[in-house]
């Protein structure tokens, strides 16, 4: 490997800070298998692009991993049934940004029983990238850090755009989530078999796997695993939010700057999350297709946090009902982490590909008070690791400017919940963008 390739030490990238990081409650212990429900509400669409499109109906049998829906062209992926047994109502459910989704429900005949499975790839090292690719999509995989991606597309760069590094996010930043620790820590061959299924795929050898320095299991769980792969290099970086962010984690990594608008292939990078290389390695290598993940389910109102290996479409109730229930009043349900996280207002929302953690925080964790004026203090701006003026920007946005806001790089948001966590006045800053960036994108579909 070129030297270019290994930092002598990671890069520090500009802004970022040290929130309270919550992962005690879920460090310990090992992911806990739960037992399989009467029922499972799965959201159709679980990926950013287009919906796949159902083609069961109602009575129809299904079998465990049988595809329920089909993608529709490139940006879609398909849906598989998460066990065996009846299609039930097909109807809207709420999703996990509050809206109305589609939704299909599989009713267990309790047999839990496989369909014929995917040819397994055993031999990866010796397959076809073709044929790696398409059980890529085939099996629904998207990217499992939260954005949500179809990952064949990610893994299909334009030929004219070289790709000499493959880095591998481990940091797992967000607080309070141990799922991809815990992942890294029990399933590292795993990861570092889907590592090498993507670098073959995208004909590249150099890897490099971010991982923060706060998992050390998970740093030597996965030096075991890449043991004598000269090409796969585990690098310890330095604790700090937003770390696992695209641009960070590749400047962290690699010393390369993605620009404003740009994209990691514009440095010759491709980012992949651990838990969507599990899945990776497990669809073709056993040939089983994205069915459930790895959910951390914590906070000081949960009687017993943990990991669990959650089935797509199991309600949140269900999940807090393993973790032994609630023992406190509880003032905010997140889906995600407190920084990136989504707030939700019940507790029969469901798991998908993208449910990384359930929080739960109770009264005394919560601040509540009402926004107000901007205090020109700088520390949003000091924090933000995009070194977005965002001070301006709240204000743009908060008056509906959107022409402004997209002006001032608002599209290059992280939403990484900095700014909303240093402001002293309480401004809900994320929340504007968050707005603006969803007007925004309305605005140019419409043009």
């Amino acid at each position: 490997m070129n030297s270019h390739h290994l930092p002598l030490r990671p890069h520090r990238f500009e802004g970022g800070i040290h929130p309270a990081d919550g992962k005690a409650y879920t460090t310990s212990g090992t992911i806990r298998i739960p037992p399989l429900l009467d029922k499972y509400q799965l959201v159709i669409q679980q990926n950013i692009g287009v919906s796949p499109l159902l083609k069961v109906k109602k009575g129809d049998t299904v079998k465990k991993g049988q595809q329920i829906a089909d993608p529709v062209g490139n940006i879609s992926v398909p849906l598989h049934a998460p066990t065996s047994g009846t299609v039930g109502d097909i109807h809207d459910i709420s999703g996990a940004n509050g809206a109305p989704v589609p939704a299909v429900e599989i009713i267990a005949d309790g047999k839990d029983e496989w369909c014929e499975p995917m040819e397994c790839y055993s031999d990866w090292k010796n397959t076809n990238r073709e044929l790696l690719l398409a059980r890529v999509k085939d099996a629904g995989i998207v990217g499992m850090g939260g954005a949500s991606f179809p990952t064949h597309v990610k893994l299909s760069p334009p030929p004219e755009r070289e790709i000499d590094t493959l880095v591998i996010n481990g940091a797992e930043c967000e607080p309070y989530l141990t799922a991809d620790d815990h992942l890294m820590r029990e399933q590292a061959d795993r990861i570092i078999a889907g590592a090498g299924i993507c670098a073959k795929i995208l004909k590249i050898s150099h890897v490099l796997i971010g991982v923060e320095e706060n998992k050390p299991e998970a740093i030597r769980a996965l030096r075991t695993a890449a043991k004598g792969q000269k090409d796969i290099v585990i690098v310890p970086l330095k604790v700090r939010y937003p770390q696992g962010g695209e641009k960070q984690l590749i400047y962290a990594l690699t010393g390369r700057k993605v620009l404003a608008g740009g994209l990691p292939m514009d440095v010759g990078c491709e980012v992949q999350n651990v838990a969507t290389l599990a899945a990776i390695a497990e669809a073709a290598v056993e040939g089983r297709p994205l069915i459930e993940r790895v959910v951390t389910v914590t906070g000081s109102p949960v009687v017993d946090p943990g990991n669990y290996l959650v089935r797509l479409g199991t309600p949140v109730r269900k999940v807090l009902e393993w973790a032994g229930g609630i023992k406190k009043e509880v003032r905010k349900l997140i889906l995600g982490g407190p920084m990136m996280g989504f707030a939700q207002s019940s507790l029969d929302v469901t798991v998908s590909k993208n449910t990384s953690g359930i929080l739960l925080l109770g009264a005394d964790e919560v601040r509540q008070f009402e926004a107000g004026p901007c205090l020109s203090c700088g520390r949003c701006v000091e924090a933000c690791p995009m070194r977005l003026l965002v001070s301006t920007l709240s204000k743009v946005c908060e008056n509906e400017r959107y022409d402004l806001a997209d002006e001032n790089y608002v599209m290059n948001c992280l939403e990484c919940g900095i700014c909303t966590y240093v402001c002293p006045a309480g401004r809900p800053n994320v929340q504007h963008f968050r707005r603006a960036k969803a007007e925004i994108r309305a605005l140019k579909r419409r043009k």
